[in-house]
């Protein structure tokens, strides 16, 4: 690594930024392929029972139409490994066209296929579908667990220690369904080139959505290729293939043509996944001094009627506090709804609304400051898997994050600080995310023109990957990040790690740092071994690159060589370098997470009832920031996230048909820029070197964890009201108006 970097940590413009800008980025469906044929999918109108009839006569007739494909006309689809093997998950394992059962509204029945969009979409309308009908379960009223619990964590002895506990706390909360709804929405082009497969996508993990492809359609990897190499953004609902690829792909090869399917907007709320409802209880038992004696977590989570989603909210139970007695269980309840799926921070950002509004509840209860609560049940070692944490500064969090925000002039009595006509309300809490690393395997190659390029196939999703890709190589070489081109989202290059999970960064980095090394390790041999080189039969290991140029260890980089030269005198076009990293062996030795804290103010007026978020400062323990301009990006995003899913979010389910009745931007209800204050940021700077050398960690979830109990922590604080179901409404500080 350069002794003093130019670019690790520093505030750098992204490398993309003017292809997006400019319209220069090709995203999942802007390839113009020759001869392209669109397809239009058409959904259940059922949400539960079976098909009876399809009746496509008429829209075969229809101008332009190519073809209309469903259960009774299309070939075998295989399902896919899934957790049989790795990176080959699906989002839905049901491969569409499977057979005549209807399990949700809004399930893929039947494509129409036509030579123009307009087409296909006006033959779509003549199909017509009749259903033997029957009602689907969408409630969740009652969740009655019919299964074994799908997540059970324990240790201690947890009634026991809540029957002898001095104070209790038994308190039901509830997260509804969040849908993604990224503004580039799910599309697929498939085109045959006799037995291989092409698919342009908008994924969040090419290598395993080739993985799927290739045992869903029943071909070799190496016949299919997967090309994703801008994505407007995704938040977890691309992560795995769901049905509408396979669909553009046995279209195409029935046509021996391109074919395109786009989902609409009305479709995103069926086919793609979705953040699931949980109802959670939570038992706490605790001394009069506000420490921790017994932890019960109960989860119920609906799930699909084909999957066993896990929204795993029992993990982050086990770790969070210190607490001698501690049981989480998590049981799933089948339901004629799509497939859930992974939403930014799955599992812990439902599961930190309850467990981080409970410990604010046992603060009041015990007249402690909620800080104060956390502080005294600081978990100083992971003690569900009794290991050390490799790198914790929650601590730091709390006392930056208070004496930053001012906590220290917060009155404890509810409705006590007012400016003007509204009643401010403060509150905090916990935020954390686990730290992971993959496999990852990275070319990078030094070229006789003077730049430098590397190649994974791992995707950016516009959290910034191009560009840490090239601060890294930067760093390691001193080329100037206008000089190094980044190829990723194909999986045509060395396989990458999928973009979830907050792992993508910490996983590639070593493969990028090794893979930049040996290639420099090649210049030098070349430098040292060829005839004429200023360097010739200088140890290698004497020489060192830096600025980009090759010079004598101690001597200034301006006195060396551009690296060009040394290619030239040896007639290289480039010399690479290519590495395969994995999870390093302190994976298994420490518990890896990021922490931080969050500081929320609002503001409620009692005259109209509204209320509204007037501060935010959110201080993360998250390693090593590599850029900080995108890092502070990542949080204020998932902060904006966190804001929606306290105020606004819910997907409301038709319960007679199962229909999703807000499936569009017009009901269903996000933040806009009217409903955000100045945010703030501060990142600790404690590098984890045990997840990687340069010891930056994952930080795309974190931020929006622990969001909504600081938003409803605070208008407790302001209303006396308990909003222990999301979201806020106005419902909810009517009666304080």
């Amino acid at each position: 690594m350069a002794e003093k970097s130019t670019v690790i940590g520093k505030e750098i413009t992204r490398i993309d930024g003017i292809l997006k800008v400019t319209g220069g980025a090709p995203y999942g469906v802007e390839y113009a392929l020759e001869n392209m044929a669109w397809g239009v999918g058409i959904g259940s109108t059922i949400g539960a029972g079976r098909i009876a009839r399809i009746d496509s006569s008429e829209a075969e007739k229809m101008p332009g139409v190519l073809a209309v494909l469903h259960h009774g006309n299309t070939e075998k689809l295989f399902r896919p490994a899934n957790s049989f093997e790795e990176m080959s998950r699906p989002g839905e394992s049901r491969p569409p066209f499977e057979d005549d059962q209807v399990y949700y509204y809004g399930q893929f029945v039947a494509l129409v296929v036509a030579d123009t969009f307009e087409r296909a979409q006006a033959a779509a309308g003549r199909v017509v579908v009749k259903y033997d009908a029957r009602t689907p379960d969408v409630s969740t009223a009652e969740l009655t667990p019919k299964d074994p619990p799908a997540v059970k964590n324990e240790r201690g002895d947890v009634e026991s220690a809540l029957s002898s506990a001095p104070v209790k706390l038994d308190v039901t909360y509830e997260t509804p369904v969040e849908t993604h709804n990224p503004m580039e929405m799910h599309a697929t082009i498939a085109t045959w080139n006799k037995d291989k497969l092409t698919l342009y996508e908008t994924s969040q993990g090419v290598v395993n959505h080739r993985n799927v492809a290739a045992e869903v359609l029943n071909l070799q990897r190496e016949s299919v290729q997967v090309i994703s190499r801008f994505i407007g953004s995704g938040f977890g609902c691309k992560l795995f293939p769901w049905p509408h690829s396979w669909m553009a792909a046995i279209a195409s090869k029935k046509l021996a043509r391109p074919v395109k399917v786009s989902v609409p907007r009305s479709m995103m709320f069926t086919t793609v996944g979705h953040r699931p409802f949980t109802r959670q209880r939570i038992q706490l038992g605790a001394d009069k001094d506000g420490k921790l004696t017994a932890f019960h977590h109960e989860i119920l989570q609906p799930t699909s009627m084909v999957d066993d989603y896990v929204e795993n909210c029992a993990e982050a139970t086990s770790m969070l506090y210190a607490c001698p007695n501690v049981r989480a269980v998590q049981y799933l309840i089948h339901k004629n709804i799509g497939t859930p799926t992974p939403m930014r921070g799955p599992g812990r950002t439902p599961s930190l609304f309850a467990i981080e509004s409970a410990m604010d509840e046992l603060a009041v209860k015990l007249n402690i400051d909620p800080v104060e609560v956390r502080i005294r049940n600081y978990a100083e070692m992971d003690e569900g898997k009794k290991m050390p944490f490799s790198s914790k500064h929650l601590r730091e969090a709390y006392q930056t994050g208070a004496e930053k925000f001012g906590w220290s002039q917060r009155n404890p009595k509810v409705g006590s600080m007012t400016k003007g006509k509204e009643i401010l309300g403060l509150g905090m809490a916990t935020c954390t995310w686990p730290a992971t690393r993959h496999n990852a395997e990275v070319r990078v190659s030094l070229l006789a023109d003077g730049t430098v390029r590397a190649s994974c196939a791992t995707q950016d999703v516009g959290t910034g990957t191009y560009t840490v890709f090239a601060e890294i190589i930067s760093d390691r070489t001193g080329v100037p990040l206008d000089k190094i081109r980044v190829q990723l989202g194909d999986t045509a290059m060395p396989p990458g790690p999928t973009s979830g999970g907050s792992a993508a960064t910490a996983t590639v980095i070593p493969a990028i740092a090794q893979a930049t090394d040996q290639a420099v390790q090649s210049l030098l041999k070349v430098a040292a071994l060829t005839s004429g080189s200023p360097f010739e039969k200088v140890d290698p290991k004497n020489l060192k690159m830096t600025g980009g140029r090759v010079h004598k260890e101690g001597d200034s980089a301006e006195s060396g060589t551009p690296f060009p030269d040394i290619l030239k005198l040896r007639d290289l076009s480039g010399l690479d370098g290519q590495v395969k990293t994995e999870a390093p062996p302190e994976a298994k030795q420490f518990s890896m997470h990021s922490f931080g804290a969050h500081f929320c103010e609002v503001a409620f007026d009692p005259e109209i009832a509204r209320l509204r978020i007037s501060r935010w400062l959110t201080v993360i323990d998250g390693g090593r920031m590599i850029n900080m301009k995108t890092s502070r990006n990542q949080i204020l995003g998932a902060i904006v996230m966190g804001v929606g899913m306290a105020m606004f979010e819910e997907t409301i389910y038709d319960h007679r048909n199962g229909k999703p009745v807000n499936n569009n931007f017009a009901d269903y209800i996000v933040p806009v820029n009217a409903d955000i204050p100045d945010l703030d940021c501060i990142f600790l700077d404690f590098p984890d070197n045990k997840l990687n050398e340069y010891g930056a960690r994952g930080i795309g979830e974190i931020g929006l964890t622990g969001c909504a109990s600081a938003v409803t922590s605070a208008v407790y604080h302001a209303t006396g009201v308990r909003v222990r179901g999301l979201p806020v409404r106005i419902e909810n500080l009517l009666k304080t108006a």
